[in-house]
């Protein structure tokens, strides 16, 4: 279970070891990537990780975070009941979602719970990579500019962007929907073009994957070129930072 405060903890913790530290030199950076139904962020994502990026998927962890047997699975159970359960006796998603669609005090009790341990599951991950040297982590986040609970921790964000056209016909075709209902999915959302003025840099997804593709390694360039870095060992920056109490917190959360 979290600690009282985890979550402001959590944010603590990446604040410190996602920014330049006291020589300005030896810091990890973290780089938001969204988008919108059917605009194609899972496609940038798979491109990403076959470029040796580490991603973390908010999506995975998410429903990882309510896996039966887990916290946030019997918080859930106690409060919206027997009745969000599958026969297998996973948490029904989609049962859950229409509860909470119309409901403003339940969706809040639904964050109430899985945000803490979603935002848990992440550090954990962070904190692997940053242990193994990496110089930076992309965060697959679909609310990132939504919420804008992560955002002020970014150094890049990036959104996958297609036009109108492309994303209703997108959608139309991969969920077999009716434009009705694929227009009111996207309606839901905030509009990618909204999305695209928020973000540093934008994949234009309306094209051709090799287009696609293109772009992704021109970003992949920028990501690796951003800043010079020194492979560091958590132990010499913690030493560095004054954070021996702080790393030993990271090691407990790693193997807990």
């Amino acid at each position: 279970m979290l600690p009282e405060g985890a979550p402001f903890q959590t944010e603590a913790i990446l604040r410190r070891y996602c920014e330049p530290s006291v020589n300005n030199n030896v810091y990890m950076f973290l780089v938001g990537l969204t988008g919108g139904i059917a605009s194609g962020k899972s496609t940038v994502s798979s491109q990403l990780r076959e470029l040796g990026c580490p991603v973390i998927d908010a999506d995975v962890v998410a429903r990882r975070v309510v896996e039966p047997q887990t916290r946030a699975y019997r918080l859930l159970v106690q409060y919206f009941g027997q009745e969000v359960l599958l026969e297998n006796g996973e948490i029904d998603r989609q049962k859950l979602g229409q509860i909470i669609f119309s409901d403003p005090e339940k969706r809040r009790m639904l964050n109430s719970i899985t945000h803490p341990e979603i935002h848990r599951a992440m550090l954990k991950q962070i904190l692997y990579y940053f242990l193994r040297g990496y110089r930076y982590v992309i965060l697959d986040v679909p609310l990132l500019f939504e919420t804008r609970r992560l955002t002020h921790l970014m150094k890049h964000t990036v959104v996958v962007y297609c036009d109108p056209a492309t994303q209703l016909a997108r959608l139309m075709q991969r969920d077999s929907l009716s434009r009705e209902e694929a227009e009111q999915r996207i309606a839901a959302q905030m509009p990618l073009s909204e999305k695209r003025g928020l973000a540093r840099h934008v994949i234009e997804n309306s094209g051709s994957r090799e287009d696609t593709h293109r772009q992704v390694l021109r970003l992949h360039t920028v990501l690796d070129d951003s800043m010079e870095f020194l492979p560091i060992r958590a132990v010499a920056v913690a030493a560095v930072a004054g954070l021996g109490g702080l790393f030993l917190y990271m090691l407990k959360l790693l193997t807990s």
